[in-house]
Protein backbone atom coordinates (compact mmCIF):
# COMPACT_ATOMS: atom_id res chain seq x y z
CA UNK A 1 0.00 0.00 0.00
CA UNK A 2 1.44 3.46 -1.10
CA UNK A 3 -0.07 6.60 0.14
CA UNK A 4 0.29 8.78 -2.80
CA UNK A 5 -1.36 11.95 -1.23
CA UNK A 6 -2.23 13.32 2.35
CA UNK A 7 -4.75 16.74 2.69
CA UNK A 8 -5.45 18.31 5.93
CA UNK A 9 -8.09 21.14 6.69
CA UNK A 10 -8.22 22.08 10.53
CA UNK A 11 -6.02 19.39 11.69
CA UNK A 12 -3.84 19.90 14.28
CA UNK A 13 -1.60 22.87 13.37
CA UNK A 14 -2.47 22.85 9.84
CA UNK A 15 -5.13 25.26 8.32
CA UNK A 16 -4.61 23.84 5.28
CA UNK A 17 -1.88 21.60 3.99
CA UNK A 18 -1.10 19.01 1.08
CA UNK A 19 1.58 16.62 0.48
CA UNK A 20 3.13 14.47 -1.95
CA UNK A 21 4.23 10.82 -1.32
CA UNK A 22 6.55 8.89 -2.80
CA UNK A 23 7.17 5.10 -2.74
CA UNK A 24 10.06 4.23 -0.40
CA UNK A 25 11.33 6.04 2.12
CA UNK A 26 9.93 9.60 3.02
CA UNK A 27 11.38 11.98 5.21
CA UNK A 28 9.68 14.81 6.91
CA UNK A 29 12.27 16.99 8.82
CA UNK A 30 12.11 19.92 11.47
CA UNK A 31 12.50 21.24 14.56
CA UNK A 32 9.99 20.53 17.53
CA UNK A 33 6.58 21.21 17.46
CA UNK A 34 6.52 22.34 13.65
CA UNK A 35 3.84 19.72 12.72
CA UNK A 36 6.23 16.40 11.72
CA UNK A 37 4.35 14.05 13.57
CA UNK A 38 0.97 15.67 12.59
CA UNK A 39 1.41 14.05 9.02
CA UNK A 40 2.27 10.90 10.60
CA UNK A 41 -0.62 10.67 12.98
CA UNK A 42 -3.37 11.94 9.88
CA UNK A 43 -2.06 9.25 7.88
CA UNK A 44 -2.07 6.64 11.05
CA UNK A 45 -5.99 7.62 11.61
CA UNK A 46 -7.26 5.76 8.56
CA UNK A 47 -6.07 2.19 10.45
CA UNK A 48 -6.36 3.14 13.72
CA UNK A 49 -9.46 5.49 13.76
CA UNK A 50 -7.69 7.22 17.19
CA UNK A 51 -4.38 8.86 17.67
CA UNK A 52 -1.29 7.17 18.89
CA UNK A 53 -0.60 10.69 21.60
CA UNK A 54 -4.44 11.11 22.64
CA UNK A 55 -7.21 8.99 23.74
CA UNK A 56 -10.33 11.55 22.21
CA UNK A 57 -10.54 13.22 18.97
CA UNK A 58 -10.47 16.26 19.97
CA UNK A 59 -6.88 18.10 20.60
CA UNK A 60 -6.75 16.73 16.04
CA UNK A 61 -8.92 19.56 15.62
CA UNK A 62 -7.29 22.80 15.26
CA UNK A 63 -8.18 25.93 18.16
CA UNK A 64 -11.12 27.54 16.84
CA UNK A 65 -12.16 24.97 14.09
CA UNK A 66 -15.29 22.36 15.16
CA UNK A 67 -13.52 19.44 13.34
CA UNK A 68 -10.71 18.47 10.88
CA UNK A 69 -10.81 16.66 7.15
CA UNK A 70 -8.26 14.03 6.68
CA UNK A 71 -8.06 13.13 2.91
CA UNK A 72 -5.53 10.53 1.63
CA UNK A 73 -4.98 9.31 -1.67
CA UNK A 74 -4.08 5.32 -1.17
CA UNK A 75 -2.79 3.44 -4.04
CA UNK A 76 -3.00 -0.76 -4.03
CA UNK A 77 -1.34 -2.06 -6.89
CA UNK A 78 -3.02 -1.00 -10.02
CA UNK A 79 -6.28 0.45 -7.85
CA UNK A 80 -6.40 4.08 -6.34
CA UNK A 81 -9.33 4.91 -3.67
CA UNK A 82 -9.78 8.38 -2.10
CA UNK A 83 -10.75 8.17 1.49
CA UNK A 84 -11.46 10.66 4.19
CA UNK A 85 -12.36 11.33 7.73
CA UNK A 86 -14.27 14.20 9.69
CA UNK A 87 -12.55 14.49 12.50
CA UNK A 88 -15.15 16.36 14.97
CA UNK A 89 -14.33 18.10 18.43
CA UNK A 90 -17.70 17.00 19.49
CA UNK A 91 -20.24 14.42 18.31
CA UNK A 92 -19.65 11.47 16.07
CA UNK A 93 -16.97 11.46 12.89
CA UNK A 94 -17.69 10.70 9.83
CA UNK A 95 -15.74 9.03 6.49
CA UNK A 96 -15.95 8.84 3.59
CA UNK A 97 -14.31 6.00 0.53
CA UNK A 98 -13.83 7.38 -3.29
CA UNK A 99 -17.08 10.02 -2.08
CA UNK A 100 -19.68 7.55 -0.59
CA UNK A 101 -20.21 8.25 2.75
CA UNK A 102 -19.29 4.92 5.23
CA UNK A 103 -19.22 4.11 8.85
CA UNK A 104 -15.55 5.09 10.08
CA UNK A 105 -15.15 1.68 11.25
CA UNK A 106 -15.06 0.59 7.14
CA UNK A 107 -11.76 3.14 7.05
CA UNK A 108 -9.13 0.49 8.00
CA UNK A 109 -10.61 -2.12 5.39
CA UNK A 110 -8.62 0.09 2.81
CA UNK A 111 -5.65 1.47 5.12
CA UNK A 112 -3.23 -0.41 6.84
CA UNK A 113 -0.40 1.61 9.12
CA UNK A 114 2.30 0.71 11.72
CA UNK A 115 3.44 3.37 13.60
CA UNK A 116 6.34 3.62 16.02
CA UNK A 117 7.05 6.57 18.51
CA UNK A 118 8.64 7.04 21.61
CA UNK A 119 5.10 6.81 22.97
CA UNK A 120 5.56 3.16 22.80
CA UNK A 121 7.85 2.86 25.23
CA UNK A 122 4.86 3.03 27.42
CA UNK A 123 3.80 -0.18 26.24
CA UNK A 124 6.29 -1.84 28.01
CA UNK A 125 6.98 0.33 30.96
CA UNK A 126 3.29 2.03 31.26
CA UNK A 127 0.03 0.66 32.74
CA UNK A 128 -2.39 -1.99 31.20
CA UNK A 129 -4.13 0.14 29.44
CA UNK A 130 -1.39 1.05 26.94
CA UNK A 131 -0.94 -2.59 25.96
CA UNK A 132 -4.20 -3.71 25.50
CA UNK A 133 -4.38 0.05 23.05
CA UNK A 134 -1.65 -1.59 21.33
CA UNK A 135 -3.43 -4.53 21.22
CA UNK A 136 -6.65 -3.35 19.93
CA UNK A 137 -5.43 -1.05 17.50
CA UNK A 138 -3.93 -4.14 15.92
CA UNK A 139 -6.56 -5.96 16.19
CA UNK A 140 -8.65 -3.92 14.27
CA UNK A 141 -6.57 -3.62 11.48
CA UNK A 142 -6.35 -7.11 11.43
CA UNK A 143 -10.20 -7.57 11.76
CA UNK A 144 -11.66 -4.44 10.83
CA UNK A 145 -14.77 -5.64 12.17
CA UNK A 146 -13.55 -5.92 15.70
CA UNK A 147 -13.97 -1.98 15.84
CA UNK A 148 -18.18 -2.42 16.25
CA UNK A 149 -17.36 -4.96 19.03
CA UNK A 150 -14.93 -2.66 20.66
CA UNK A 151 -17.19 -0.06 20.69
CA UNK A 152 -19.93 -2.20 21.60
CA UNK A 153 -18.25 -3.96 24.45
CA UNK A 154 -17.42 -0.20 25.98
CA UNK A 155 -20.77 1.44 24.93
CA UNK A 156 -22.32 -2.10 27.40
CA UNK A 157 -19.59 -1.71 30.14
CA UNK A 158 -20.67 2.04 30.38
CA UNK A 159 -24.19 0.65 31.22
CA UNK A 160 -23.06 -1.61 33.50
CA UNK A 161 -20.90 0.09 35.57
CA UNK A 162 -23.24 3.14 35.76
CA UNK A 163 -26.10 0.78 36.93
CA UNK A 164 -23.56 -0.94 39.70
CA UNK A 165 -22.43 2.94 40.60
CA UNK A 166 -26.25 3.75 41.14
CA UNK A 167 -27.20 0.64 42.91
CA UNK A 168 -24.25 1.44 45.81
CA UNK A 169 -25.55 4.89 46.53
CA UNK A 170 -29.64 2.95 47.04
CA UNK A 171 -27.59 0.39 49.19
CA UNK A 172 -29.16 -2.53 46.82
CA UNK A 173 -27.85 -6.12 47.48
CA UNK A 174 -26.61 -8.19 44.92
CA UNK A 175 -29.42 -10.37 44.67
CA UNK A 176 -31.87 -7.80 44.25
CA UNK A 177 -30.33 -6.29 41.41
CA UNK A 178 -31.98 -8.71 38.55
CA UNK A 179 -31.30 -6.32 36.17
CA UNK A 180 -27.80 -6.46 36.05
CA UNK A 181 -28.51 -9.74 34.63
CA UNK A 182 -29.03 -8.68 31.45
CA UNK A 183 -25.99 -6.38 31.17
CA UNK A 184 -23.97 -9.57 32.16
CA UNK A 185 -25.42 -11.50 29.01
CA UNK A 186 -23.82 -8.70 26.85
CA UNK A 187 -20.96 -8.12 28.53
CA UNK A 188 -19.95 -12.01 28.23
CA UNK A 189 -20.83 -12.32 24.58
CA UNK A 190 -18.91 -9.29 23.37
CA UNK A 191 -16.19 -9.80 26.20
CA UNK A 192 -15.35 -13.34 24.96
CA UNK A 193 -14.87 -12.42 21.58
CA UNK A 194 -12.43 -10.10 22.58
CA UNK A 195 -10.92 -12.06 24.76
CA UNK A 196 -10.34 -14.80 22.21
CA UNK A 197 -9.09 -12.52 19.65
CA UNK A 198 -6.40 -11.40 21.76
CA UNK A 199 -5.25 -14.23 22.56
CA UNK A 200 -5.48 -15.42 18.87
CA UNK A 201 -3.31 -12.45 18.41
CA UNK A 202 -0.74 -12.86 20.94
CA UNK A 203 -0.36 -16.53 19.85
CA UNK A 204 0.47 -15.11 16.00
CA UNK A 205 2.44 -12.27 17.00
CA UNK A 206 4.87 -14.70 19.14
CA UNK A 207 7.26 -15.41 16.07
CA UNK A 208 7.47 -12.10 14.21
CA UNK A 209 8.52 -10.59 17.51
CA UNK A 210 11.01 -12.97 18.29
CA UNK A 211 12.50 -12.55 14.94
CA UNK A 212 12.27 -8.78 15.21
CA UNK A 213 13.68 -8.53 18.55
CA UNK A 214 16.96 -10.90 17.17
CA UNK A 215 17.37 -8.68 14.49
CA UNK A 216 16.81 -5.15 16.68
CA UNK A 217 18.82 -6.17 19.76
CA UNK A 218 21.30 -8.37 17.70
CA UNK A 219 20.67 -11.11 21.04
CA UNK A 220 18.21 -13.82 21.85
CA UNK A 221 16.61 -12.77 25.17
CA UNK A 222 13.40 -14.52 24.50
CA UNK A 223 10.84 -12.13 24.43
CA UNK A 224 7.28 -13.65 25.63
CA UNK A 225 4.03 -12.34 25.34
CA UNK A 226 0.89 -13.42 27.34
CA UNK A 227 -2.51 -12.55 28.46
CA UNK A 228 -3.36 -12.24 32.05
CA UNK A 229 -6.87 -12.49 32.43
CA UNK A 230 -9.08 -11.15 35.24
CA UNK A 231 -11.63 -14.10 34.27
CA UNK A 232 -8.91 -16.45 35.59
CA UNK A 233 -8.46 -14.50 39.08
CA UNK A 234 -7.28 -11.91 40.69
CA UNK A 235 -7.36 -8.32 39.03
CA UNK A 236 -4.22 -7.92 36.24
CA UNK A 237 -5.11 -4.08 36.07
CA UNK A 238 -3.69 -3.64 39.95
CA UNK A 239 -1.52 -7.03 39.79
CA UNK A 240 -0.54 -8.58 36.92
CA UNK A 241 0.82 -11.66 39.28
CA UNK A 242 -2.45 -12.68 40.56
CA UNK A 243 -3.86 -13.81 37.25
CA UNK A 244 -2.75 -16.88 35.21
CA UNK A 245 -2.69 -16.24 31.07
CA UNK A 246 -5.22 -19.33 30.10
CA UNK A 247 -8.59 -19.62 30.45
CA UNK A 248 -8.26 -22.87 31.34
CA UNK A 249 -10.51 -26.25 29.95
CA UNK A 250 -13.97 -24.32 30.28
CA UNK A 251 -14.98 -22.15 27.80
CA UNK A 252 -14.16 -18.61 27.80
CA UNK A 253 -18.09 -17.61 28.44
CA UNK A 254 -18.63 -20.26 31.35
CA UNK A 255 -15.21 -18.88 33.02
CA UNK A 256 -16.40 -15.58 31.96
CA UNK A 257 -19.73 -15.90 34.06
CA UNK A 258 -18.12 -17.64 36.96
CA UNK A 259 -15.70 -14.93 37.81
CA UNK A 260 -18.78 -12.42 37.36
CA UNK A 261 -20.76 -14.03 39.89
CA UNK A 262 -17.59 -14.64 42.54
CA UNK A 263 -17.37 -10.79 42.13
CA UNK A 264 -20.53 -9.59 42.65
CA UNK A 265 -20.19 -8.39 45.98
CA UNK A 266 -16.94 -6.45 45.46
CA UNK A 267 -18.77 -4.90 42.22
CA UNK A 268 -21.36 -3.63 44.06
CA UNK A 269 -19.46 -2.47 46.87
CA UNK A 270 -16.93 -0.51 44.62
CA UNK A 271 -19.40 0.17 42.03
CA UNK A 272 -17.08 -1.09 39.00
CA UNK A 273 -16.96 -3.55 36.63
CA UNK A 274 -13.80 -5.49 37.54
CA UNK A 275 -13.91 -8.44 35.57
CA UNK A 276 -13.36 -8.39 31.62
CA UNK A 277 -11.50 -7.55 28.86
CA UNK A 278 -10.98 -3.67 30.38
CA UNK A 279 -8.95 -5.01 33.34
CA UNK A 280 -6.78 -7.47 31.52
CA UNK A 281 -3.30 -7.26 30.87
CA UNK A 282 -0.44 -8.36 27.93
CA UNK A 283 2.66 -9.41 30.08
CA UNK A 284 5.78 -8.62 28.21
CA UNK A 285 8.91 -11.17 29.24
CA UNK A 286 12.59 -10.61 28.24
CA UNK A 287 14.57 -13.82 29.60
CA UNK A 288 11.74 -15.06 31.64
CA UNK A 289 11.35 -11.90 33.78
CA UNK A 290 8.76 -9.17 33.22
CA UNK A 291 9.64 -6.34 30.90
CA UNK A 292 8.45 -4.28 33.43
CA UNK A 293 10.45 -3.39 36.03
CA UNK A 294 13.39 -5.65 34.95
CA UNK A 295 14.35 -4.83 31.72
CA UNK A 296 17.15 -2.38 31.05
CA UNK A 297 16.38 0.49 28.97
CA UNK A 298 17.91 -0.69 26.08
CA UNK A 299 15.89 -4.08 26.09
CA UNK A 300 13.19 -1.96 26.37
CA UNK A 301 13.31 -0.31 23.26
CA UNK A 302 13.87 -3.09 21.83
CA UNK A 303 10.88 -4.86 22.66
CA UNK A 304 8.86 -1.87 22.16
CA UNK A 305 10.33 -1.60 18.49
CA UNK A 306 10.36 -5.21 18.19
CA UNK A 307 5.86 -5.17 18.96
CA UNK A 308 5.66 -2.85 15.72
CA UNK A 309 7.96 -4.61 13.47
CA UNK A 310 6.05 -7.73 14.31
CA UNK A 311 2.87 -6.14 13.55
CA UNK A 312 4.40 -4.90 10.73
CA UNK A 313 4.86 -8.55 9.36
CA UNK A 314 1.84 -9.97 10.83
CA UNK A 315 -0.10 -7.56 8.59
CA UNK A 316 1.96 -8.13 5.75
CA UNK A 317 1.57 -11.85 5.00
CA UNK A 318 -2.34 -11.44 6.08
CA UNK A 319 -2.97 -8.55 3.91
CA UNK A 320 -4.44 -8.11 0.71
CA UNK A 321 -3.41 -4.69 0.38
CA UNK A 322 0.14 -5.17 0.41
CA UNK A 323 3.06 -3.77 2.83
CA UNK A 324 1.43 -1.67 5.39
CA UNK A 325 3.23 1.55 5.81
CA UNK A 326 5.66 1.83 7.73
CA UNK A 327 5.99 5.04 10.43
CA UNK A 328 9.04 6.01 12.29
CA UNK A 329 7.99 8.85 14.04
CA UNK A 330 10.66 10.89 15.70
CA UNK A 331 12.82 7.22 16.41
CA UNK A 332 16.36 7.80 15.61
CA UNK A 333 16.94 10.36 17.91
CA UNK A 334 15.91 8.00 20.69
CA UNK A 335 18.72 5.15 20.02
CA UNK A 336 22.23 4.22 19.45
CA UNK A 337 24.09 3.95 15.93
CA UNK A 338 24.06 -0.18 16.21
CA UNK A 339 20.04 -0.14 16.66
CA UNK A 340 19.79 2.87 13.94
CA UNK A 341 21.54 0.98 11.42
CA UNK A 342 19.36 -2.12 12.14
CA UNK A 343 16.32 -0.17 11.96
CA UNK A 344 16.77 1.47 9.15
CA UNK A 345 17.59 -1.78 7.30
CA UNK A 346 14.72 -3.54 8.37
CA UNK A 347 12.16 -0.84 7.62
CA UNK A 348 13.99 -0.42 4.09
CA UNK A 349 12.12 -3.78 3.09
CA UNK A 350 8.77 -1.89 3.11
CA UNK A 351 6.67 -0.21 0.13
CA UNK A 352 6.38 2.74 1.71
CA UNK A 353 8.40 4.39 4.85
CA UNK A 354 7.45 7.46 6.44
CA UNK A 355 9.85 9.33 9.07
CA UNK A 356 9.93 12.04 11.14
CA UNK A 357 13.21 13.64 12.17
CA UNK A 358 14.31 17.26 13.89
CA UNK A 359 17.80 16.81 12.47
CA UNK A 360 18.12 15.29 9.20
CA UNK A 361 21.81 13.72 10.26
CA UNK A 362 19.75 11.24 12.83
CA UNK A 363 18.34 9.56 10.10
CA UNK A 364 20.50 6.97 8.66
CA UNK A 365 21.24 7.63 4.96
CA UNK A 366 19.26 4.54 3.58
CA UNK A 367 16.35 6.41 4.46
CA UNK A 368 17.24 9.49 3.30
CA UNK A 369 16.24 9.41 -0.23
CA UNK A 370 13.49 12.26 -0.15
CA UNK A 371 13.32 15.01 2.50
CA UNK A 372 10.41 17.02 3.19
CA UNK A 373 10.94 20.43 5.40
CA UNK A 374 8.52 21.06 7.59
CA UNK A 375 8.10 24.66 9.58
CA UNK A 376 4.65 26.17 11.63
CA UNK A 377 2.48 24.07 9.70
CA UNK A 378 4.19 24.77 6.41
CA UNK A 379 5.12 22.14 3.67
CA UNK A 380 8.58 24.47 2.83
CA UNK A 381 10.16 22.46 0.77
CA UNK A 382 11.36 19.38 -1.12
CA UNK A 383 14.22 17.64 -1.59
CA UNK A 384 16.15 15.09 -3.01
CA UNK A 385 18.82 14.06 -0.26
Amino acid sequence: MIVEQLSLVDFRNYAVADVALVAGPNVFVGRNGQGKTNLAEAIAFFATLGSHRVSNDAPMVRDGADAAIVRARLRHGERTVLLEAQVNRQGTNKARVNGAQVKPSELPRYAQVVLFAPEDLQIVRGDPSSRRRFADQLLVQRAPRLAGVLADYDRVLKQRSALLKSARARGIRGDSLSTLDVWDDKLVSLGSELIRARMSLAADLQGPLSAAYAAIAGADHRPELEWALSISGGDPEEDVTSASGAPGTRSVEEQFREALAAKRASELERGLTLVGPHRDDLVLRVRGLPVKGYASHGESWSVALSLRLASAELLRAESRLGDPVLILDDVFAELDADRRARLASLAGDYEQVVVTAAVDADVPSALRARVVRVEAGRIIEETDA
